[in-house]
């Protein structure tokens, strides 16, 4: 009897099970009186094996928000091996340890379908430098999908593998970048592809599909994708529809010619066969306002005739980019040096004023208090300032030229990022509300204190919560999750996450509706969401009691068609 051990806690029951019957099988063929006690004791371990815990993990009393839309309800849930097994009364069931959610909401892990997690940025938000992903976990977020607005590394397969080495918190995704391929092929200028130049970034695009891609990003308003005509990104995103991922967009233009871009993603979609996804839909332009349900209009007909489009959103009133977006895009043919030679030329200066000008006017509504700097790389003093702020400091008077004059000095130094109040309250509930409108952050892993970034880095997830849900009820509980989970995870194609199912990847939020809250605030941002308490991923804890726990279980997520190819 000396190799008989005693099961672990926790050892799973099947594996004790087979080894305990293996071993009375084997004994009782030589069984005599004298080993009766062996027999004994070989009985009180398979019945010790028998009763070893059957969950890994129970969740148990809370209130349960699946994912789908359906109604609340109260429930316990079994988690195995990283997976939900069992939903129901499990009072007199048994696990390695059992979580009290009494009095708590339990929701499947938020799903960010437009993040800049895995960009380096001015925010320094790199995944590699940031693993733990906090300001994501204190929202309730599992999973975020990265390579947003045309811009990610261009080796797909490399990058996923090295998170596979070194892990985030959460699961990472990623779409490959149209802007990327056209930039690393063609360059900056603003020229068209050749027929070979096609060929090359359409293999591009279908290797990162082969390699777990979950579609192509485009970014149609930044330089130098704005310079590619609509058959260039055709034919770019017909692999993306062999491998069944999603084209998702920033397009051309959010402010004045929305109604022609959210058309030409549609026409994308119908060409290349490719279901689409109109990334943060917005409408800008104070003289717009109101003006939102347009464009959701043209998405309902074309969902009506075919295609498979919908859109996501973040539930602020500001976006947030570089200051170069106030540029022509003339301005930045060859890219950022050259616009700077430009602004130093007195003959194109005085061309690119004026296009600056007639921007703030049409699409900033002629304020120059709108536009604020985030983080000026080259002179701190100016971050969180806005363009009329810094004419107030400077004793000039608050006028559009001014202000354009300042956009200039600011771009030639080595720019800023900037935020821009551009949108209106009702129109961000037109398109919240909206049946195919997903939640997202489009925001990133923020260096804390650094800059004075976009809340949504911090609280775009919270904020829908609290404020859309809790204040305004302007969505249900159920319908704010099932857009933060269950809807992401459809246009996605993971199908194991997003719902709390049997069966499902353990991804999971534990949280107070009443309590939860964005704490970050335009011009304060760094200040974590509170009222989200525990986290789960893969069914391991990545905050408990609202501590982080540095653990990374998190995986590199590749699209499940890639395996099929």
């Amino acid at each position: 009897m000396a190799n008989i051990r005693v099961p672990l806690l926790g050892e799973p029951f099947y594996e004790v099970r087979n080894k305990m019957s293996a071993i009375i099988i084997r004994k009782s063929r030589f069984i005599r009186k004298s080993q009766v006690g062996s027999l004994l004791l070989v009985s009180l371990l398979l019945w010790a094996a028998c009763s070893s815990p059957e969950f890994d993990t129970i969740i148990a009393g809370g209130t349960v928000v699946d994912g789908s839309g359906k109604d609340r309800f109260n429930a316990d849930i079994g988690i195995r091996e990283g997976r939900i097994v069992e939903i129901g009364d499990l009072t007199n069931r048994t696990a390695v340890e059992r979580v009290d959610a009494t009095g708590m909401t339990v929701t499947p892990g938020f799903i960010d379908i437009h993040s800049h997690a895995t960009s380096e940025s001015w925010a320094g938000s790199d995944i590699s430098q940031r693993r733990d992903t906090e300001s994501y976990v204190r929202q309730g977020v599992a999973t975020a999908m990265g390579g947003q607005d045309g811009s990610s590394p261009l080796d797909i397969g490399a990058f996923l593998d090295s998170l596979d080495v070194q892990p985030a918190a959460i699961n990472i995704g990623l779409f490959i970048g149209h802007g990327s391929i056209r930039s690393a092929v063609i360059g900056e200028d603003n020229v068209q592809a050749t027929t070979e130049q096609l060929a090359e970034m359409t293999q591009l695009v279908e290797q990162a599909m082969r390699e777990g891609a979950f579609g192509l990003s485009s970014g149609l308003e930044y330089t130098p994708a704005a310079f590619a005509e609509i058959s260039e990104v055709v034919e770019m995103a017909r692999p993306v529809a062999t491998y069944d991922g999603l084209y998702i967009s920033h397009i051309r233009d959010e402010g004045g010619r929305l109604l022609e871009s959210v058309d030409e993603v549609l026409e994308i979609g119908r060409s290349a066969g490719a279901r689409v996804q109109v990334t943060h839909h917005k409408l800008i332009g104070k003289s717009r306002w109101g003006g939102a349900s347009q464009s959701l209009a043209l998405l309902d007909e074309a969902m009506a005739s075919g295609v498979d489009v919908s859109s996501d959103q973040y539930p602020y009133t500001a976006s947030s980019t570089g200051l170069t977006i106030l540029f022509p895009n003339w301005s930045k043919d060859g890219g950022f040096e050259a616009l700077v030679g430009r602004i130093n030329d007195p003959t194109t200066r005085a061309q690119i004023r004026k296009d600056v000008i007639d921007h703030i006017n049409a699409e900033r509504g002629a304020d120059p208090s709108t536009i604020v700097a985030a983080r000026c790389g080259f002179d701190a003093s100016f971050n969180g300032k806005s363009l009329a702020d810094i004419l107030i400091d400077r004793k000039l008077p608050v006028t559009v030229e001014n202000a354009a004059d300042v956009a200039l000095e600011l771009v030639a130094a080595g720019s800023c990022s900037g935020v821009f109040h551009s949108m209106s309250p009702d129109d961000v509930i037109t398109i919240m509300q909206h049946a195919m409108t997903s939640i997202s952050s489009d925001g990133g892993i923020p260096a804390m204190n650094e800059g004075v970034p976009h809340p949504r880095n911090y609280g775009a997830f919270a904020r829908v919560l609290a404020y859309y849900v809790r204040e305004l009820r302007v969505l249900t509980l159920e319908q704010a999750v099932y857009k933060m989970t269950a809807l992401p995870a459809s246009r996605l194609g993971l199908t194991d996450r997003g719902k709390i199912a049997v069966g499902m990847v353990a991804d999971l939020a534990i949280l107070n509706p009443d309590e939860v809250q964005d704490q970050a605030l335009f011009g304060d941002p760094h200040h974590y969401a509170t009222g989200v308490r525990d986290v789960f991923v893969g069914g391991v804890p990545i905050m408990r009691g609202a501590e982080m726990l540095g653990s990374y279980p998190g995986i590199a997520l590749r699209h499940p068609s890639n395996l099929n190819k």
